[in-house]
């Protein structure tokens, strides 16, 4: 279970991640050998699962971005431990959900245009076994994108 300064250590570090001990220390006021064993922990206990950077999709040439709903014909665990399999492994796929409602799984792609897009579709996500329909909604504009957890 996480403390408030466990709490207020990911919050910082949520904001900037390239924050300096030092300064991550000051910002939530603990001495800097408190604060990296925190850090530490939050680490070894798979509360923080890792560090990256976040980079403008756009400006990084990847200018369409779509949620596809996705329905299989059949649960059973060999089409379903293969889609998971086979889209997890997707590079395109930025996001992947099990949904309860009209379709079984949501999926965020991004890919440099319309026509990179229809090539997922056509070699990728028709070919795989099971798949009942896959419904598209193309991105217009991104109104709020976070990573961030609300503490």
């Amino acid at each position: 279970m996480l403390d408030r300064q466990d709490e207020h250590i990911l919050a910082q570090l949520q904001k900037e991640g390239r924050t300096t001990n030092q300064q991550l220390a000051e910002d939530v006021g603990m001495s800097t050998s408190a604060c990296w064993r925190r850090v530490r922990s939050l680490e070894e206990t798979g509360v923080i699962v890792g560090y990256s950077a976040l980079v403008d999709r756009e400006k990084a040439g990847f200018a369409t971005s779509a949620i596809l709903h996705v329905s299989l014909e059949r649960h059973d665990a060999k089409f379903v431990d293969e889609f998971v399999s086979r889209v997890t492994a997707r590079a395109e796929v930025m996001e992947c959900f099990a949904t309860t409602g009209d379709a079984d799984y949501h999926l965020r792609v991004v890919v440099r245009d319309m026509k990179a897009y229809n090539a997922f579709l056509d070699e990728f996500m028709f070919r795989l076994p099971g798949i009942r329909y896959v419904r598209t909604n193309v991105i217009l504009k991104e109104i709020k994108t976070s990573v961030a957890l609300p503490f």
